[in-house]
């Protein structure tokens, strides 16, 4: 059977080696109205997402947006936006993404098969099919268990919750030291680390239970806590975020400092993988490569730590952007930069088997008239 194309009407290249898709969306963001945005990218990084059959998929609350980065012709890295406000945690497959925007869970689904693509080039096309309202809760990392069901971080009420048919959110967990679930974000509950399709790690920026408490404890507060045994099994942190258990071991991003970290379960020995420079929030495996995004630190909230003094000696200034990191090595494989306007982003995917995806937002022109009809039953 021959491939099948989709016409979306809307891929507009741009100069250089990359394809950059932006459909007809929302008004532009205050960050887009101050400034351009410039991308740069290490010249391999569309051979290495070709040669790994991956793409990636990333979010900025800052700028309100989801974007995906595949390889598209000719070799070229292909990078598609799409407006979702204040897009924060992500997770996704080949199949279906889901993400935490300021007031809703969204669930895209691709609506091509194994043989369409779209305007000739696109391989996976992501639709949002559910916007389930939560309100602003501060969703921050989000996962999928097993039994299909989403699991979130509710940063705003130092929890995690599913979402509820009725009501904004259901709580299914807590530290034991939130003496009660107030819209008063704590210990900023952040990270959450899935296992065998169940949470099993989430981190925090320290065990407040008083409202805004965790702004005094960014240095050295930083706590990583088992949600099966309450226990506290990693201390002594600063501003840790995004667990992850890989390869036997439990990783976590100590932003505070500007490093990849993991430990063994049970152990207190801390191993450093990689110094990275900037603010670190978003972490990700395939292979033996971790990725990883960096922001350029906020003025306030996250100046004064030690991610400042490593800065000054290596004689760097703050990234804001994806770097991928040889696991062996930990050499930076391949990255990604943003500069100008754009200064901070959050979560990340590895969506495999997918060369190059686009999403419609929800706001977009082209979703109006892009329709699809699932197969009948007669």
């Amino acid at each position: 059977m021959g491939k099948k194309n989709t016409n979306l009407d809307e891929a507009r290249p741009a100069a250089g080696s990359s394809t950059r898709n932006t459909p007809t969306q929302a008004p532009p963001t205050q960050a887009e109205e101050a400034g351009k945005i410039d991308i740069n990218f290490s010249q391999g990084l569309a051979g290495f997402l070709a040669a790994n059959n991956i793409s990636i998929g990333f979010t900025s609350y800052q700028t309100g947006r989801l974007y995906l980065i595949g390889h598209g012709p000719e070799g070229k890295l292909a990078l598609h936006e799409a407006v979702y406000p204040q897009a924060m945690g992500i997770t996704g497959d080949a199949n279906r993404i889901y993400l935490g925007t300021l007031t809703q869970i969204v669930r895209m689904e691709n609506v091509l098969g194994p043989d369409q693509l779209a305007n000739e080039v696109h391989d996976k096309v992501y639709v949002p099919r559910n916007m389930q309202t939560t309100g602003n809760i501060d969703i921050h990392e989000l996962g999928i268990r097993e039994n299909g069901k989403i699991v979130f971080v509710n940063t705003r009420h130092s929890c995690l919750c599913e979402p509820s048919v009725t009501h904004s959110f259901k709580p299914i967990w807590k530290p034991e030291f939130i003496s009660k679930l107030a819209p008063e974000d704590r210990c900023h509950l952040n990270g959450l680390a899935m296992e065998d399709g169940e949470p099993k790690y989430v981190s925090a920026v320290c065990r407040s239970d008083v409202v805004d408490g965790w702004r005094d404890r960014r240095h050295d507060g930083g706590i990583i806590i088992d949600v099966e045994t309450n226990e506290i099994v990693m201390d002594g942190l600063s501003m840790p975020h995004s667990p992850r258990v890989h390869a036997g071991r439990i990783w976590f991003l100590n932003s505070g400092t500007g490093e990849l970290n993991s430990f063994v379960a049970g152990q207190k020995d801390i191993q450093t993988a990689a110094f990275l420079p900037g603010f670190l929030r978003g972490l990700a495996f395939h292979n033996n490569h971790a990725f990883v995004t960096l922001s350029k630190p906020r003025h306030g909230r996250f100046e004064g730590l030690e991610l400042d003094t490593k800065l000054k000696e290596k004689d760097a200034d703050a990234w804001c952007g994806i770097q991928i990191l040889s696991l062996p090595t930990g050499d930076v494989a391949q990255w990604l930069r943003f500069d100008g306007a754009i200064t901070e982003l959050f979560d990340v995917c590895v969506l495999p088997g997918v060369k190059n995806p686009i999403t419609l937002g929800p706001q977009s022109k082209e979703i109006q008239d892009f329709l699809t009809i699932e197969q009948p039953d007669w």
